[in-house]
């Protein structure tokens, strides 16, 4: 039996990762594992995979999803919203702040000597977490195969939803099942929101960034195309702008979607700031309220088990290529290398350091070797 939490608990857990989670969703999700499942024992790493299965199938930021499924797994309604907002929150304040600070004086700070350190270091937190999830989920041959198949084409490029769906397919076409009806799936209601009381401009950011939340898959660089042909196309953002939103999201903690923050305060200061976040992030909460129940009930089902367990493979299997991406685009040198081993060497030898000193000191580390 999977232990329950209190609010206070979910509370200061996601609170902590929003303000430690560099990296992106695969660290994100890695630093919640260690968390969720190997220190607190809230989750089994079955569970927890097929969580990872079921948000991947959805649009929206993925780990800003874990965390809202998480919350609502463990202390209900009010821990779905608890967990979700913790999370997001540190990293809208920061952003929020930078936006200011951007807006008034033109330019954002220097960070890139600590970020230098953080990425190789964020890499070994990432395989860490992923190794025992990767020997929980190879279940059988199949599911081996299947799962090189995915590594293999995610390194190509190929988009992330095809491969979940394609390996679930798959996996039933590998298995011969007796033919059942099948229960459990329930149509999503569309979803219907007013715009009474917003600027005309609150209201457009609003229902842009709504809209967006409620149909990307993929990564922040697929939101950042989305937000070339919605905004910056349209004359709402200027691209150097729209790079600067692409540094702060790279560069500041908790979910990349947060880059929002930033630009809807370049477009209509704090108003626009707070509409634009609502308005991606809102999406999310929708879709995890209707499909929370779902992960057990497919885990019930002998055929949606099949699919579950193919699509928890091929979720590995993204996540392991993400970090062969990071580590081809930055360990690029000596300096880089030698962090990257140093984290290796310390996350697996020494598996109770909490990866936040890990992230902590890569940054440290990367700062002090750039005076070299």
């Amino acid at each position: 039996m999977e232990p329950n939490a209190s609010l206070k608990d979910i509370a200061k857990l996601f609170l902590k990762l929003g303000f430690i989670g560099f990296g992106g969703p695969a660290a994100h999700i890695a630093m919640m594992q260690d968390e969720v499942v190997t220190k607190r024992k809230w989750l089994t790493e079955q569970h927890f995979l097929d969580v990872i299965g079921v948000t991947n199938l959805i649009p929206g930021p993925n780990s800003t999803e874990m965390a809202i499924h998480i919350g609502r797994e463990k202390a209900g309604w009010k821990g779905l919203f608890v967990a979700g907002i913790c999370f997001i929150l540190p990293a809208v304040i920061i952003t929020g702040i930078l936006a200011w600070l951007y807006k008034r004086y033109g330019q954002l700070p220097d960070v890139q000597p600590f970020v230098y350190g953080i990425t190789p270091a964020i890499i070994a937190v990432i395989l860490s977490a992923v190794y025992p999830l990767a020997k929980k989920s190879l279940k059988s041959a199949q599911l081996a195969v299947i799962g090189i198949g995915v590594l293999a084409l995610s390194m190509g490029h190929v988009n992330e939803i095809y491969l979940m769906f394609g390996a679930g397919i798959v996996a039933l076409l590998f298995a011969s099942f007796p033919n059942k009806n099948i229960h459990g799936f329930y149509p999503l209601p569309l979803l219907q929101m007013a715009g009474a009381g917003l600027s005309s401009t609150n209201l457009n950011l609003f229902l842009v960034f709504l809209k967006i939340g409620a149909i990307l898959y993929g990564s922040g660089y697929v939101l950042f195309a989305f937000l070339d042909t919605e905004l910056v196309s349209t004359g709402l953002l200027s691209r150097q702008q729209l790079i600067d939103a692409i540094a702060v999201g790279q560069f500041t903690p908790g979910p990349v979607f947060s880059s929002v923050t930033f630009i809807g305060y370049q477009i209509n200061g704090l108003s626009g700031a707070v509409v634009a976040t609502i308005g991606i992030f809102l999406p999310s909460f929708v879709f995890v309220a209707l499909l929370n129940p779902l992960a057990r009930k497919m885990r019930s089902s002998r055929l949606f088990s099949l699919f579950l367990d193919a699509v928890n493979v091929a979720s590995v299997a993204i996540i392991i290529s993400v970090c062969l991406s990071m580590g081809k685009e930055t360990v690029t040198d000596w300096r880089t290398a030698a962090i990257a081993i140093l984290a290796i060497v310390l996350t697996f030898g020494y598996q109770k350091i909490n990866s936040a000193f890990i992230v902590l000191g890569g940054a440290i580390l990367g700062y002090v070797l750039t005076l070299v």
